[in-house]
């Protein structure tokens, strides 16, 4: 039996990334999308500026968007994907939950409320019974849960194998796609022949969502991981995949052999859009390059190379595709391990 969802937000560019997922996923069917009030009431191929590299799917294309509010969407939706700015999003997905929906959102708001469980699911799928606990203080009949920020999922699937080493200290400095800003959010004069080293808001959440994801559920919340984080973020004129270089400080002696077999190791799960290998390993140290790494496991796996021992651990680089991985992909997942549990 499928499991009918909704896009809330569904015309930007995370939205039709999206669309495009959803399309023959063998578990979902998508049956409402919803927009601002200039879309709602439009067929989407007519709302949708559309910009993925696929024709939008026959059978979306003719559906009518909907306004983003509890009264304009089907009571029989089983879940709804959020891709809506975090500004509005503030507001209407407590709206939604309240209402009986289950959520699961890319937008950043609420990442680090205590009662919002922030899961990659390959890390730390238990948080999600931190959505008892949100129903209890909230009254929602609903549910809310979030992803990362989309520098943040690349990076942390990797951490998380390491923490066996006694994860202390972590420093990175990222290399960030412009497909990460959305497709207005930065020109082609700022970025052609030029770095950017600075991106709004985009340390901090490496720096807190890291401890969260990794930190850990005792019943009634998440205890902070404390590791010390670190971040440097760059916009770079690659269109998409984030690429990182981290140095990890670990609190046993550990070598590039150890954590390359770590990454390896690495627990994938059996939801359709997981990916196996969670973490690809390269021997050769040139990569992983954006271009050439960003769609491996579908754009959905983590790729990590260029392993090499520093004074006090290891430094590596790591890669993720930004708007699947690190945002729509990220959301489908966690999606898939509401209904694999039975939060839906």
């Amino acid at each position: 039996m499928s499991v009918r969802v909704g896009i809330l937000g569904g015309t930007g560019a995370v939205g039709q990334r999206f669309v495009q997922l959803l399309d023959g996923h063998s578990e979902f069917e998508l049956a409402t999308i919803t927009a601002s009030e200039n879309s709602a009431g439009k067929p989407y191929s007519e709302a949708a500026k559309w910009r993925v590299d696929s024709p939008i799917p026959d059978d979306v294309g003719d559906l009518t968007v909907r306004a983003t509010e509890p009264s304009a969407v089907p009571d029989d939706l089983d879940l709804l994907f959020s891709s809506l700015p975090s500004g509005v999003a503030a507001d209407v997905e407590p709206a939604f939950a309240e209402a009986g929906y289950v959520i699961s959102s890319n937008s950043s708001n609420a990442r680090m409320a205590d009662d919002v469980p922030l899961v990659i699911p390959e890390v730390n799928h238990g948080h999600l019974d931190l959505i008892e606990v949100q129903r209890d203080e909230r009254g929602w009949d609903g549910a809310l849960v979030k992803n990362p920020n989309c520098s943040t999922i690349a990076m942390v699937p990797t951490l998380s194998t390491l923490d066996q080493f006694g994860l202390d200290r972590v420093h990175v400095a990222t290399l960030q796609a412009v497909s990460g800003a959305g497709y207005s959010g930065v020109t082609s004069m700022e970025i052609l022949d030029n770095v950017v080293p600075h991106i709004g808001g985009e340390e901090e959440k490496m720096e807190t969502e890291t401890r969260k994801l990794l930190g850990s559920f005792d019943g009634s919340g998440v205890d902070l991981h404390d590791v010390e984080v670190s971040a440097s973020c760059n916009r770079v004129p690659t269109l998409d995949g984030h690429l990182e270089n981290v140095w990890a400080e670990t609190n046993r002696d550990v070598g590039p052999t150890d954590v390359e077999e770590a990454f390896r190791d690495a627990p994938t799960l059996d939801l359709p859009s997981a990916p196996d290998p969670l973490i690809e390993v390269f021997d050769d140290e040139s990569r992983p390059q954006p271009r050439l790494d960003r769609t491996l496991g579908g754009g959905m796996a983590v790729a990590a190379g260029g392993v090499q021992d520093t004074p006090s651990g290891v430094q590596y680089n790591c890669l993720a595709h930004n708007t699947i991985r690190g945002a729509a992909g990220a959301s489908l997942l966690n999606g898939e391990l509401l209904a694999e549990d039975g939060w839906i």
